[in-house]
């Protein structure tokens, strides 16, 4: 019966405001270069995306998968695969498509439902590298491509794939956007919305016959969804998107050690995203629910500068590794 009744992260004032916790870490928190190479790997419809090394010879891998218009670049993601460096582990941080730095060359980016890329990247892994075992964290957006992973994707998984951890995962999509659409989140939506409309606005001049992009820009989810990320991607409309990429839908098939963390006081998830009754008659399909946390924050600094996000991840992951 794998629901955490309680978790040990623990903090204090200022961090135990959700908010708090949840922007300064985005903003405050250093970013250390801890990359020793970037490799661009070419998918099978001639599109691209790129992914940033830590090679130590380790025969153990962690794969890394950022939120949405995140980078491998991100704090997050950079402190995780430093800490699991620092444990002995090897490290690649995925940029989706588009979020490189470069957009990709297809009019189709990336979406909460498109694992494709992540099963390109372990098999190009496997076949270029002899790891014996390969372990995944997602956060947030990403959160949600490694649970339909996971989930969804099960007759797919390598044996070398021994699980993962997503945190901060919107896993029902359609309550969830109803959330970060409330006033209180009016800056999160902003920012998503700028860097989202300005690669649409590219992709419509590359592609001009594909999708209308005139004036005036979307100013939600549901705008955005509707106009490019549904009819781009083969959905029927945003509410389609929505609903078939969501996790929740598939966190049943999971047949391997899955932890999902979800902040009870994240400010952009729904009731809908705490399955504790999954949990509780799974096998495989760990939930854990600290009271604070914000989204992607879980603030609570030592000496080395990791975060408890970072200690929980490995406990998990590292207790899966010496089976």
């Amino acid at each position: 019966m794998p629901l955490l009744e309680a978790s040990d992260y623990q903090t204090t004032f200022p961090f135990r405001n959700k908010h708090f916790n949840t922007i300064y870490p985005a903003l405050l928190r250093q970013v250390p270069d801890i990359y020793d190479y970037r490799e661009r790997i070419t998918t099978p419809d001639q599109d691209f995306f790129d992914v940033d090394w830590i090679r130590q010879g380790s025969d153990q891998l962690l794969i890394a998968l950022h939120g949405l218009e995140g980078s491998s670049k991100n704090q997050y993601i950079v402190w995780m695969l430093k800490y699991f460096a620092a444990q002995g582990w090897d490290g690649v941080g995925m940029n989706f498509r588009s979020c490189s730095g470069e957009l990709n060359r297809q009019l189709r980016a990336y979406h909460m439902g498109d694992t494709g890329d992540v099963h390109e990247l372990v098999r190009h892994i496997l076949r270029k590298h002899d790891y014996k075992r390969i372990a995944l964290v997602g956060f947030s957006f990403g959160g949600n491509v490694l649970l339909n992973y996971f989930g969804r994707d099960v007759d797919q998984l390598p044996p070398e794939v021994i699980g993962g951890v997503a945190l901060s995962v919107p896993c029902y999509i359609p309550t969830s956007n109803k959330v970060i659409n409330k006033s209180s989140n009016w800056i999160y939506l902003k920012r998503f919305l700028v860097s989202l409309n300005e690669k649409a606005r590219i992709k419509s001049e590359q592609f001009p016959d594909a999708f209308d992009w005139e004036k005036p820009f979307p100013r939600s989810f549901d705008e955005f969804d509707e106009r490019y990320t549904a009819p781009v991607h083969g959905f029927a409309s945003a509410a389609d998107y929505w609903e078939t990429c969501s996790s929740i839908h598939h966190l049943d098939q999971i047949d391997r050690p899955v932890l999902l963390i979800n902040a009870k006081d994240d400010p952009f998830l729904s009731p809908d995203c705490f399955p504790e009754k999954k949990a509780k008659n799974h096998s495989f399909f760990h939930l854990e629910v600290p009271t604070y946390g914000g989204h992607i924050g879980f603030v609570s600094k030592r000496k080395s500068g990791s975060y408890w996000s970072e200690r929980r991840v490995f406990e998990f992951l590292h207790s899966l590794s010496r089976k």
